[in-house]
């Protein structure tokens, strides 16, 4: 194991990583200080330990975010579909719903 010290909100933390994965290490550091700077920088909560939950909580939800569509993704391709780039399910939710409401009950758009 090797032992990396870093910055984290201008406090120092050592760390310890397996051989060869300092770099995946420090990437994580990164963005875990990137996060909780911003959450800091907005000047809404100054106390470190609830930055910390802020920016773990965005953190996990961005993951999510990205597993869901690397699902979905995976989805449409096993079922030959053309994936849709980010931002286009929701707008294609919107105007599917905005058809079923141009066709109102009876499924017709002119009578």
């Amino acid at each position: 194991m090797k032992q990396i010290e870093v910055q984290i909100l201008q406090q120092s933390y050592l760390l310890s990583c397996h051989e060869g994965q300092e770099a995946r290490l420090l990437d994580a550091v990164e963005r875990v200080d990137t996060a909780m700077t911003r959450i800091r920088d907005a000047g809404k909560v100054r106390v470190r330990e609830r930055i910390a939950v802020l920016a773990a909580l965005n953190l996990a939800f961005e993951l999510a975010e990205r597993e869901n569509a690397a699902i979905t993704a995976a989805a449409q391709a096993e079922a030959g579909a053309t994936p849709l780039p980010p931002g286009a399910s929701q707008r294609l939710q919107t105007l599917v719903q905005r058809l079923d409401d141009a066709l109102g009950t009876n499924g017709m758009l002119f009578e």
